[in-house]
């Protein structure tokens, strides 16, 4: 997107919007899943996009987004290498930024590294008691470590450092996206140089030290979930190669409440995990017709879907008519196992099928974050 289109509302109806788009112990497989006809995959009911926050000449490339409170946070890349290398103009730290929900500036934190992920990590009564923080990952191919941010506490004692228990991971990689589920943080093991190591950590941070503990592995067996096809319900082994992005399946979906979703994008994997936080996870893998990134619900009928476009450097807020339970992803037709020259775009996903049909081709998402 040129700087002369920026700050400008682009009007996105349905009809519109067509045309332009065209562990801790070895995992369980799921329950057998019985054979079904999917429904009629809903409209995504986008109907127009605002500019919602831009970068500059320090800020550049927005990742992950979050929610905490009652303010957005955005993690900027800031040109970074994957293993946090300078960027070319010598830069060595990404930036945590926190908005408004009008888009306003509230407050920014410098971090180490190439950010990765980020989620909100409240306080709950389960487990060891915290603050509302931040958590973010730096570093996603290797070196990697963890930092939370606690916008709460006195300046100068809002950041927080921690190295995994673990150096080199087992993975042989870094880690990437966070999400908490049931109290507890759960985090992608990304790049990974094994092929039988670990693909989601669950882990607890203790003074500075983040200590892991594998959930599932790159080749645990897991259930065929895609409805209608002649594998569906058989037991395979996942042969994953890119794990990346992880969220909480909302209650809303018509599939896979509950669940972690972590998705291997350059295998156009999802992995469904139900007890992520359980000596018994249960697995189920949906094969999807593009390679996707971050992925995000609708949970209510009106609300708004944050998505971060890193090649135009903006972060746009997306309004509409939802149908609750509907999935969107990041679409990334070229990745590292599938290079093509074709830009990404904002998809819709039905989760019976794994068919991906394009929602808004004119923005090209990493991070999505919906909020109701």
């Amino acid at each position: 997107m040129s700087a002369s289109s920026r700050k400008r509302r682009m009007t996105i109806g349905v009809g519109l919007a067509v045309g332009l788009i065209g562990v801790l112990s070895a995992p369980s497989i799921a329950a057998p899943v019985e054979s079904e006809s999917p429904p009629p995959p809903p409209t995504h009911g986008i109907e127009q996009a605002t500019v919602f926050a831009s970068g500059s000449a320090s800020l550049t490339q927005p990742d992950d987004i979050t929610k905490l409170g009652g303010d957005i946070y955005v993690a900027w890349q800031n040109g970074l290498g994957p293993l946090g290398q300078p960027a070319a103009g010598g830069a060595t730290t990404a930036d945590v930024v926190e908005y408004t929900t009008g888009g306003a500036v509230v407050n920014r934190w410098a971090l180490t590294g190439h950010i990765d992920g980020l989620a909100a990590y409240p306080q709950t009564t389960g487990g060891t008691p915290h603050p509302d923080e931040l958590v973010a990952t730096v570093n996603e191919d290797g070196n990697s470590s963890l930092f939370t941010v606690n916008p709460g506490a006195p300046s100068g004692q809002q950041v927080t450092q921690y190295a995994y228990n673990l150096n080199p991971l087992p993975s042989g990689g870094g880690t990437d996206s966070v999400a908490v589920v049931d109290g507890r943080l759960v985090i992608s093991a990304s790049a990974p140089t094994s092929a039988t190591g670990p693909a989601l950590y669950q882990v607890t941070l203790n003074g500075t030290t983040a200590t892991t503990q594998p959930v599932f592995f790159d080749n645990s067996p897991a259930q065929v979930a895609n409805v209608q096809s002649p594998s569906m319900g058989k037991t395979v082994a996942l042969k994953l190669t890119d794990p990346d992005s992880s969220t909480v399946v909302p209650a809303a979906s018509p599939r896979f409440g509950g669940d972690v979703v972590l998705d291997s994008q350059g295998d156009q994997k999802l992995v469904f995990v139900g007890g992520a936080t359980t000596l018994a996870p249960e697995l189920s893998v949906l094969s999807l017709s593009q390679s996707v990134d971050d992925m995000a619900w609708a949970t209510d009928a009106t609300g708004t879907l944050y998505a971060t476009d890193s090649p135009d450097n903006e972060v746009f807020a997306l309004t509409g008519q939802f149908t609750p339970g509907s999935a969107f992803t990041a679409v990334t037709p070229g990745d590292a196992n599938n290079p093509v020259n074709a830009p990404g775009y904002l998809g819709s996903l039905d989760l019976h099928t794994g068919m991906i049909t394009p929602a808004v081709t004119t923005i090209r998402p990493g991070g999505l974050l919906f909020v109701p």
